[in-house]
């Protein structure tokens, strides 16, 4: 398992997501402020979750008139983290 990596969203109630990966699974997402009720359903229903599924599923979302939301935002927390444990990895 690796270690959480943190995103600073853009565009969203939430401020920072914290992911952790196993391999290409998602094995824990906590999101930092936002909609609390919403985003704890969001972690829960990602959790065990191939990262390429969950970016399938969320990937576009948009809250209300914004470009983005918070499941979209996931989904370039979920890509950067993929990309940071890749690259540790190959270290």
């Amino acid at each position: 398992m690796s270690q959480p990596f943190i995103y600073k969203t853009f565009g969203t109630c939430s401020q920072f997501i914290e992911v952790t990966l196993d391999g290409d699974r998602i094995a824990d997402v906590k999101f930092i402020g936002g909609c609390h009720g919403n985003l704890q359903g969001v972690s829960a229903l990602v959790r065990g979750m191939s990262v390429s599924e969950a970016m399938e599923r969320l990937n576009g979302i948009r809250c209300g008139t914004k470009d983005t939301s918070c499941p979209d935002q996931l989904c370039r927390a979920l890509e950067q983290a993929l990309h940071a444990t890749t690259a540790t990895d190959q270290q």
